[in-house]
């Protein structure tokens, strides 16, 4: 008797995708299909929400009708189908993009997305607390506040506002800040300073040079990446490990920097360099260049529920941001969007690799519909320096 033929199962088909602007600062994607399965995305570049929203609606006319299945195919028309690339607005969009496919694809699997990537080589991953606000203050009592609820290190502003040739007395206070949590907090606990890219190469130089007896975990940003020739400069003036990424984009933004050798960690954002997908190639490049990973994510449950996914299965992930408790997000916290918080509950410093389907959370719907309703406005601070020009923040 012939064997009977295997019906083939019907492909699932895009049938919307919805933007959602939620307080405290964030955007977030739905993508539903025409089997009931949807997916989630955080596509958002900080003060330009609606912008990032606009260019997601342009590349829903490419998406509705087709199968959310071959994501890199996705991926690759919608970065070369539009002749103009890359950038902050068209990554973050598609990042977006990215991993509500990713989530679609592993709930439709019944796997989280880092079983699709290959497994997962880790099944916790370190994270750090940000202590200071915007302007760094009241430093040792949050890192005294982070250490308490188990974490095992922290993220700290460097300087308030810094003029190319500024006083002295800015980077004794810096040196002082540092110390005193050193001093507090003991030789063994992780401390990140984060420049921020406000210092300019007169003064980073300096700064990067005296901060590092104490012995740091990294410098972040101590001059923006597009300054590349400042950036060997201090590298060779520091052994502090120097971290960059968060303002690049895709491969071809981190191409020069690994090449030169400019940054000991790298911390490109999943929800600004294209995804899961972008952002896995990013990391596989610096992993031959023995740099290591520390993905950037001052954001909301989606951006970090993909950024664990990833942190699962890269093997140079060194420690992961991330913003419970953050001085942006007083009334709308992370949690707020998550129908379990607990997935990401913080033990001796460390956050689970989620194993659920997908992205391994699950979005409470009604809560985004009411922060939708509120929305937000939200827009970078504007500093100026004493004399009246622009001062970085």
């Amino acid at each position: 008797m012939p064997a009977r033929k295997r019906q083939p199962s019907r492909r699932m088909k895009i049938t919307k995708l919805t933007t959602y602007r939620v307080p405290p600062r964030w955007l977030f994607l739905k993508i539903e299909t025409d089997q009931g399965i949807t997916g989630w995305g955080e596509p958002v570049l900080e003060g330009r929400a609606d912008t990032v929203a606009a260019c997601v609606a342009e590349m829903a006319d490419y998406l509705v009708g087709k199968d959310p299945a071959p994501i890199e195919d996705h991926w690759t028309v919608l970065y070369r189908g539009g002749f103009y690339r890359g950038g902050g607005i068209h990554m973050s969009a598609l990042a977006g993009i990215d991993q509500a496919l990713w989530d679609i694809k592993g709930r439709a699997l019944g796997q989280p997305v880092h079983a699709l990537l290959g497994g997962p080589l880790r099944q916790t991953m370190r994270v750090y607390h940000w202590v200071g606000g915007d302007r760094p203050a009241d430093i040792v009592a949050g890192a005294k506040a982070a250490a308490a609820k188990g974490f095992t290190a922290i993220k700290m502003l460097a300087t308030e506002e810094m003029a190319f040739l500024d006083s002295h007395a800015k980077l004794d206070a810096v040196l002082a800040r540092v110390a005193a949590v050193r001093a507090a907090m003991g030789p063994d606990f992780g401390i990140a300073l984060d420049f921020h890219g406000r210092l300019h190469r007169p003064m980073a130089k300096v700064l990067a040079k005296e901060i590092e007896q104490y012995r740091l975990m990294f410098i972040e940003e101590p001059v923006l990446s597009e300054h590349v020739e400042a950036l060997k400069e201090i590298k060779a003036q520091t052994s502090t490990p120097i971290a960059l990424g968060e303002r690049l984009y895709s491969r071809w933004d981190f191409k020069a920097i690994l090449h030169d050798g400019l940054a000991d960690i790298i911390q490109p954002d999943p929800s600004h360099a294209g995804g899961i997908t972008e952002t896995r190639k990013i990391a596989a490049m610096a992993e031959s260049y023995d740099v290591a990973l520390a993905l950037h994510c001052p954001l909301g449950p989606i951006a970090l529920a993909s950024c664990l996914q990833l942190d699962g299965v890269c093997y140079n992930a060194a420690i992961q941001e991330q913003s419970i408790g953050m001085h942006y997000n007083k009334d709308h916290d992370v949690p707020a969007y998550l129908a379990d918080a607990s997935v990401f509950a913080a033990t001796g410093g460390h956050m689970a690799i989620p194993t659920a389907p997908g992205l391994g959370i699950a979005i409470d719907e009604e809560a985004v519909k009411r922060g939708a309703e509120i929305g937000h406005r939200w827009r970078p601070p504007l500093w100026h320096h004493q004399d009246g020009s622009f001062a970085e923040w």
